[in-house]
């Protein structure tokens, strides 16, 4: 079986995360949708329908047997057996939404289980993460055992919600599942002293400094350095906030990183619902959200002690840095902080790339280049 992921018209919408990324590799809860919809039917095969110039990196092909899936429906086990028996020319529907479609998509077919989860707005990622994250802890570990926890451990609340992936080390430190499960990943390792209230995802070979403070619900993606407080919060993969400082209701994508006592505001001190900006409008638009921290694209970093405002939004492969608040939005490709941005030149910036990268044995693909180069001459910047 055939899958294609397809974004629907949403790339701006989740946008500066999918900059880089179709809308069906987010990652949100514990997993992306390519990994549920490998997960509940193992045997298909997953591609992207998605813009043009993410296609190297993310390809996907189409042939009579394929099934094209809204990439922003979380898929549960009722959807994946609807899909599997749609026949041609039909179109799966819930409501105002399509969820899926095999050819023409003519003849339309009510979906009648319960009413799937649709992400329709960037900082749903997190407002969702609670429900998300707990179906795809019972999803990951239905029918499994869990590692032993050691007895080092305080847990607070039922310890049959924590569950140990193998290989994963915690010890010495404070559990609490009263409010959602705790998943560590495949050699994660949470040190001691640390803190965590669930529902929680530390993804494979993650790790969480001495003592970390976590609320729930929060992820931390694979291969990720997490230290200091972190509430409700996701992180896509391969980024670093290794030291102290807040980071609340964030969205930060992979390869960032957070230099020591960085701060991010989450909630305005007048406690107004936040406008934040939108790469779909190209302006600031009403959230409806009170509470919003930073949401910063891939290959994004910032210095020591950096202050981001509430709803803060940072594209792909920009360094800041400097004393003061910088601006809330700060576009790709670009350098500094409050008193000036400059453009971050495109060598510059593949370099700073590959040289984080190589610390994990890792480089840009060239599929990753066709990207940087394409944001890099001002695609998507604010106008």
């Amino acid at each position: 079986m055939n899958i294609l992921l397809h974004d629907n018209g949403l790339h701006l919408r989740f946008a500066p995360l999918t900059l880089t990324r179709p809308v069906g590799d987010l990652r949100v809860g514990i997993l992306t949708n390519t990994e549920r919809w490998k997960t509940w039917i193992p045997e298909a095969t997953i591609g992207f329908q998605t813009e043009a110039y993410l296609s190297q990196k993310f390809p996907g092909s189409a042939d009579k047997d394929t099934v094209e899936v809204n990439a922003a429906v979380i898929p549960t086990d009722e959807i994946a057996a609807a899909i599997v028996h749609l026949e041609a020319n039909q179109q799966l529907v819930c409501g105002e939404h399509w969820i899926a479609r095999k050819g023409t998509g003519s003849e339309t077919i009510r979906f009648t289980g319960q009413e799937p989860l649709v992400l329709q707005q960037r900082w749903e990622l997190y407002t969702l993460n609670d429900q998300i994250l707990v179906a795809d802890y019972f999803l990951l570990t239905g029918g499994r055992e869990s590692q032993p926890l050691s007895e080092t451990n305080t847990v607070i609340g039922d310890p049959d919600l924590i569950f140990l992936e193998e290989d994963a080390s915690v010890e010495a430190c404070i559990l609490n599942t009263t409010a959602g499960p705790i998943y560590i990943g495949k050699d994660a390792e949470v040190m001691e002293g640390s803190m965590v209230r669930g529902p929680f995802a530390l993804c494979e070979h993650a790790v969480l400094k001495m003592g970390t403070k976590i609320y729930g619900a929060t992820t931390i993606g694979p291969y990720c350095k997490i230290g200091g407080e972190v509430t409700n919060s996701i992180f896509q993969a391969y980024s670093n906030k290794g030291h102290d400082g807040f980071l609340g209701n964030a969205l930060v994508g992979e390869w960032c990183n957070f230099g020591a006592d960085s701060n991010t505001s989450n909630l305005k001190n007048n406690y107004s619902k936040v406008r934040t900006y939108s790469y779909e409008h190209n302006a600031e638009i009403e959230s409806g959200e009170q509470f919003m921290g930073v949401c910063m694209g891939d290959h994004s970093k910032c210095g020591i002690n950096t202050m981001f405002n509430t709803a803060t939004v940072v594209g792909v492969s920009s360094n800041v840095y400097g004393g003061g608040f910088p601006p809330k939005l700060i576009p790709s490709f670009s350098w500094g902080g409050a008193e000036e941005l400059v453009p971050f030149k495109l060598d510059k910036a593949i370099d700073a790339a590959n040289q984080m990268m190589a610390r994990r044995g890792l480089e840009l693909t060239e599929g990753d280049l066709v990207i940087f180069k394409h944001l890099s001459e001002g695609n998507y910047n604010p106008s």
